[in-house]
């Protein structure tokens, strides 16, 4: 098993920056890939990042290239999420999740229990 704990949320107002934590505990070894995604209020979820944790190889998602960056310290356990320039549309709740490389597609097994990002106008 492996447990997520997000940290980082609050209010902003728009074109201002938040950092999201997620702290990786339990069976990390069994996991090659580490993610963010995010759900709006009556919206499904959207994925937001990939890394993949052993070679830092990054992706994200179309709506928040340029502004979001994902990264990572194996030292700490604790993948991030960098928002910046964040926009009303960026409010949601965000959740890490973990899990491994399945014919060369990221499949997420764990998730945290949440962020909540708000962005005022």
């Amino acid at each position: 098993q492996v447990q997520l704990v997000e940290s980082g949320g609050g209010s902003v107002q728009a074109g201002g920056s938040l950092r999201l934590s997620c702290l990786a505990s339990g069976y990390t070894s069994s996991t090659n890939c580490m993610g963010w995604f995010r759900q709006a209020p009556g919206k499904g979820r959207e994925w937001v990042a990939t890394i993949y944790t052993g070679t830092d190889h990054t992706a994200v998602g179309d709506s928040v290239t340029g502004r979001f960056t994902i990264s990572q310290d194996n030292a700490k356990n604790t993948v991030y999420l960098q928002m910046n320039s964040l926009k009303p549309e960026d409010t949601a709740m965000y959740y890490c999740a973990a899990g491994w490389v399945t014919a060369g597609a990221p499949a997420f097994r764990y998730y945290g229990r949440g962020t909540q990002v708000t962005v005022l106008s």
